[in-house]
């Protein structure tokens, strides 16, 4: 499992200023998360793992930048990262309480965030979210579909609802989003479409049905996209994570009521033998990270691929 349950800008030298300040809040955040225990690659690793600090560039300097299922995890890191390199960011998910604390969070900073609640199961809420945030933020550039949750149990017990809520957020809700930003970015003569998929896609393991399906159905979805969108100058990639250390997961967890610590110790332990390759689990800010990555101009022949981050666990299967 890798992402959240979220269906649930000035000029000249003071944007230079708050952009810096930006850059050392996440910075600050990151060593603080290491030092505590709290940055999962450092405390649920095995080994060394350097500390991950956002680029020194703008990249998505005044570009238009759309996150689904970011009030936490590895949507509200890309929407921080996004912030941090000069993007306009609009998010969406159910938790309005979490959504402003992010929002809050980037714009103390000197970033351009924007937080509308959206459950991405709702196809108006979906439309509302898409065209308000382009019109806020004056178009669209670039949509990170990441939006997920995820049900464990044999197949045989799920229930139809909760099979259809799978489905209907990790699939239908990317279809979705996706349907109403290819318009704008159609006007916009092209642009990016990153969708978070999963290592499950790839190599799964039991009572994840539903999820595996939905994640596996998520690169055919990119792959049919790419090649309809491609002469349009839009690019569209699924992004592939293996084990995160995000809530969702903690949450799937049998042990995710233990209290933080004894967590953080059990999962360390899981990790290194349960967690091919690396022996741990990703941070969410590494994900995010190479989300950035395949939504920036520098691969512009990057389309219709499925980019595994996943410490090595399908190398193993």
């Amino acid at each position: 499992m890798t992402n959240d349950d979220n269906i649930e800008s000035g000029s000249g030298p003071a944007r230079s200023t708050s952009r810096r300040g930006m850059l050392g809040m996440m910075a600050g955040g990151l060593a603080v998360g290491a030092a505590t225990g709290l940055a999962g690659g450092v405390a649920l690793g095995s080994g060394a793992n350097p500390p991950l600090l956002p680029g020194r560039t703008e990249r998505f300097a005044g570009k238009c930048v759309q996150i689904t299922g970011a009030t936490s995890g590895i949507g509200a890191a890309a929407a921080r990262l996004f912030a941090a390199e000069g993007a306009r960011v609009a998010f969406c998910g159910r938790r309005v309480d979490r959504g402003r604390a992010v929002e809050a969070q980037i714009r103390s900073a000197g970033g351009d965030a924007t937080f509308i609640a959206a459950d991405v199961r709702d196809e108006q809420q979906v439309r509302a979210f898409v065209d308000t945030a382009a019109d806020t933020h004056g178009g669209l550039d670039i949509a990170f579909d990441n939006a997920g949750i995820s049900v464990q149990r044999k197949l045989h017990e799920y229930t139809a609802e909760e099979f259809d809520r799978v489905l209907d957020t990790n699939l239908r809700g990317v279809f979705l989003a996706m349907k109403y930003q290819v318009p704008h970015l159609l006007r916009r003569g092209g642009g990016v479409i990153v969708v978070t998929s999963s290592s499950n896609a790839l190599a799964t393991d039991a009572n994840r049905g539903a999820y595996t399906a939905s994640k596996r159905a998520l690169v055919g979805l990119v792959q049919g996209a790419a090649l309809d969108y491609a002469a349009d100058g839009i690019r569209v990639n699924a992004l592939v994570p293996g084990t995160t250390d995000t809530e969702l997961v903690r949450g799937l967890s049998p042990i995710g009521g233990l209290p933080d610590d004894a967590y953080r110790v059990a999962m360390k332990q899981w990790a290194s033998s349960n967690v091919p390759g690396l022996g741990r689990l990703a941070t969410p800010e590494e994900i995010a990270a190479f989300a950035l990555t395949l939504a920036s101009p520098e691969h512009p022949y990057l389309t219709g691929a499925q980019l595994v981050i996943d410490g090595g666990k399908t190398a193993h299967a």
